[in-house]
């Protein structure tokens, strides 16, 4: 049998609320089908509440292998939410970090930018979600498809999730006019589909119409095929404008409809990093 210890570990944050369930249900419904270890991080604001917060902690592990028959590993740590969770996750080497949000509304959406501050700069890819798992595979993912350069990178996690849930990958493509973009752009398809035809991963590319911007596009797109999960890279070099004023990623995590999405963060190492 192989070594617990061996296994990769997906990092759920927790912070006693709804949302964390939510999050934890969704790790569960992963590691099942990659056979990969749960941790459970709770950052601390002061360390004197150390204490409480493992024994809270050690509780919804114990529930949590009475629900779902596996029982978490538990970290505690003082810090900021914006830096800690991330340094966590290289430290522990998780492949994956779930976090449940509760999205933005009205005025919340200036402070509501913490999900994606909490995103930006980490190693590891996040899952933002909001409700519960709808299904128990990741049937359609949707994966909105630009001119930028980075957009090549998230091609090694489309074939690592369609390897275990043959998922079909629904490209949605930007409509653009300027030529030298667009010509980028279609660069970004062609390189997409000789990674997933080399795969033998099902894929279908759709162009954007109307009027709406690209984010409530995708977000539409998503939702009226029932989607599964929404795929978007962070903007690279992200700054403080961005998250005060929506960054495009900031919009299709806080989605209405509350599709789960997978953020990617552009890495300069990612030719050392091989998912399949």
């Amino acid at each position: 049998m192989e070594n617990e210890k061996t296994k990769q570990t997906i990092l759920v944050t927790w912070d006693f609320t709804e949302v964390s369930e939510y999050a934890l249900e969704h790790a569960v419904r992963i590691a099942k089908v990659v056979d990969n270890n749960i941790t459970l991080i709770h950052v601390l604001k002061e360390k004197k509440d150390a204490e409480e917060a493992q024994k809270k902690l050690a509780l919804v592990a114990q529930e949590a292998f009475k629900k779902y028959k596996i029982k978490p590993n538990i970290v505690t740590k003082e810090g900021s939410i914006f830096s800690t969770i991330s340094e966590v996750a290289t430290q522990i080497e998780a492949n994956l970090v779930i976090m449940g949000t509760h999205g933005m509304k009205g005025m919340q959406k200036f402070t509501g930018s913490w999900a994606l501050k909490v995103i930006v700069g980490s190693q590891v890819p996040f899952i933002v979600v909001q409700a519960p798992p709808s299904n128990s595979s990741f049937h359609d993912i949707v994966f909105p498809i630009t001119f930028r350069s980075e957009n090549k990178e998230p091609m090694n996690w489309l074939v690592y999730l369609s390897k275990y849930y043959r998922s079909k990958i629904h490209f949605f493509k930007e409509n653009i006019n300027d030529a030298s973009l667009k010509r980028k752009l279609n660069n970004n398809i062609i390189y997409a589909k000789k990674i997933l035809d080399a795969k033998c991963v099902d894929y279908d590319i759709y162009t954007s119409e109307g009027k709406k911007s690209f984010p409530d596009q995708t977000i539409d797109y998503a939702n009226q095929i029932n989607a599964d999960l929404i795929l978007v890279m962070t903007t690279k070099n992200i700054g403080f404008t961005d998250y005060v004023f929506s960054a495009d990623e900031q919009q299709i995590i806080a989605n209405s409809h509350k599709i789960s999405v997978m953020c990617i963060n552009p890495r300069e190492d990612l030719k050392k990093i091989v998912w399949y």
